[in-house]
């Protein structure tokens, strides 16, 4: 049985302005659980590769570590981050006569890590704006539909000279439906951000670990060219200090 006071019946007493308030509001809250969804997928795949961190300490050589973090470079922060420290080094021993080669290995690495981190962190940022503009202005979008079906409402108390519940219910409903839509759709957004935001804090803080290392491991034990030779090298290194 439909209500005459229900929302289908409000919808279709309600005027362009609140059909248009509605209507952005709706999608809003689709921009903004379809960020959700897609940020907390990729958070939660990142899951594996956070337990191969430790695996890829254990590896006998810097290839075998690569293949333990996974193999899609693009999704894997943390392959992306050992890939591109490889390359920096790579790069650094072969162009000598440029004018990074004057700077120090130590230097040069820092810069070429800290690069990959942010191109991480900006590909993990992606989508909060969206959350933090829905969660901000979303209770605002619907406080002006409220403002508008109380404007009715007082509207038809001016035109029929009377308070009568059956002349201004319908214009106090939608008042009322506007607010409550609004903040439906602002509060999965803030807590959304806030859960993804803390999740990216979380997988940033582990990033910047395991640069230090890969820090570390390629100034004293990684190769000039070619991981291939990794293994040798790293016995070398080892011999030599016994």
């Amino acid at each position: 049985m439909n209500s005459p006071y229900g929302i289908a019946s409000i919808w279709l007493q309600g005027d362009a302005v609140i059909k248009t308030v509605a209507i952005i509001l709706f999608l809003m809250s689709i921009v903004s659980w379809f960020v959700i969804v897609l940020r907390t997928w990729g958070l939660a795949r990142l899951r594996k590769p956070n337990q191969a961190l430790s695996d890829f300490w254990h590896a006998q050589s810097f290839a075998e570590g690569l293949h333990v973090l996974g193999t899609d470079r693009n999704d894997n922060p943390y392959r992306h981050l050992a890939e591109e420290g490889q390359a920096a080094l790579d790069h650094h021993q072969n162009h000598k006569t440029d004018l990074h080669g004057n700077l120090p290995l130590s230097d040069w690495l820092t810069a070429c890590l800290k690069d990959s981190i942010d191109q991480s962190t900006d590909k993990l940022q992606r989508g909060l704006a969206v959350l933090a503009s829905v969660g901000s202005t979303a209770p605002f979008v619907g406080l002006f539909g409220t403002v508008w079906g109380i404007y009715h409402a007082l509207v038809s108390i001016g035109v029929n000279g009377s308070a009568s519940i059956d002349k201004i219910a319908g214009p106090v409903g939608e008042a009322l439906i506007m607010t409550a839509f609004g903040l439906v759709v602002a509060i999965p957004a803030v807590l959304g951000y806030n859960a993804i935001n803390r999740g990216n804090r979380t997988v940033s803080a582990k990033l910047n670990r395991f640069a230090h290392q890969l820090h570390a491991y390629f100034l004293t034990g990684a190769p000039p060219a070619s991981s291939k030779t990794n293994g040798a090298l790293v016995k070398s290194i080892r011999s030599k200090a016994e």
